[in-house]
């Protein structure tokens, strides 16, 4: 039987509210281990695991998680996972956005420097295979997040099921050169205070295709892994969002003016979508606002986002 690490995030670990309520922090109460983690984790252990329960409230305390699956010491001194660890991990998450910050630190800590990259890394990746891990939603009732969209076990008995009997399927990430990873995907533009998307200027490019050149307004740009950017006020904007396809899925809204003879002219958006291995988008004019994994950021400086096929893998029914 297996032993299981059963990881939550504890207040200002997960780039929001550690329990997701917008409450903008937590308190006492909300730094102990909630009801799904407690079901689960009885589940395990009802069915023979040994179950470890841990809050974390740091990157340090999720790295020390995840050293536990380091593989044995390698001839180049690369920290590699552990590819026959009878160990497993569930993930409890209130949001994506916690989801992402465990699997930014697994791939900080894998992840080996351009100089030292080993023959064993797969072609086309910069990654090794990352230990799969399961999902607990702290929300079973959010039908939007990743995990619905990937139709994973949502119930603690369900998810513990899934630890101990499911099978492992492999998704695509993406990683950017801020550092950081994509899961599902990204939204770039923001919108005014009744939702309407306000036009912004960049370039966005997808490996050699040109999707605009920074001259003309764009509504919203989505760099899509999975659908949840799929449709952005009204507008459908991605065609699938398949994270299994190896391949980042980039559209943009522009607003085209048409002009009819003896008729008045009129806006429509055009929304132009292609697919490919890297995607970069460069701001022009001042900041650029961004939703990405469901967390906010900003940037005026050039952002690229590539494709790892295969890199992370959950555990499925």
């Amino acid at each position: 039987m297996f032993d299981v690490v059963l990881l939550s995030l504890a207040e200002g670990s997960g780039e929001g509210d550690g329990c997701g309520s917008g409450c903008g922090g937590c308190n006492a109460v909300c730094a102990t281990p909630r009801t799904p983690v407690l079901a689960c984790a009885d589940a395990l252990r009802e069915a023979g695991a040994g179950v470890e329960t841990v809050l974390a409230g740091s990157d340090a305390e999720i790295d020390e998680v995840l050293a536990r699956f380091d593989g044995p010491a390698r001839p180049d001194g690369l920290t590699w996972p552990d590819a026959d660890t009878k160990l497993r991990l569930v993930v409890a998450s209130a949001t994506d956005g916690q989801l992402r910050a465990v699997m930014r630190r697994l791939v900080r800590r894998y992840a080996p420097p351009p100089s030292k990259r080993p023959e064993d890394l797969p072609a086309q990746r910069t990654v090794p295979d990352l230990p799969p891990i399961a999902i607990l939603p702290l929300d079973p009732g959010n039908t939007e997040d990743l995990a619905a969209q990937l139709g994973l076990p949502r119930t603690p008995a369900e998810v513990a099921a899934a630890v101990l009997n499911g099978t492992v399927r492999r998704l695509d990430l993406l990683r950017n050169d801020g550092g950081s990873v994509t899961l599902d995907g990204a939204l770039l533009g923001g919108s005014d205070d009744n939702g309407r998307a306000v036009p912004w200027r960049g370039r966005v490019e997808v490996d050699d295709a040109v999707l605009t050149d920074g001259e003309e307004p764009v509504l919203a740009c989505v760099i899509g892994n999975s659908a949840g950017y799929a449709e952005f006020d009204g507008l459908r904007l991605l065609a699938d969002g398949d994270p299994t396809d190896g391949r980042v899925e980039v559209a943009v809204a522009v607003p085209v003016v048409v002009k009819k003879l003896f008729k008045n002219t009129r806006v429509r958006v055009e929304v132009r979508r292609t697919r490919g291995r890297a995607v970069s988008v460069l701001p022009r004019g001042g900041d650029l606002q961004f939703l990405d994994d469901g967390v906010a950021g900003s940037t005026s400086r050039k952002r690229s986002w590539w494709t790892e096929a295969g890199a992370w893998a959950v555990y499925a029914s």
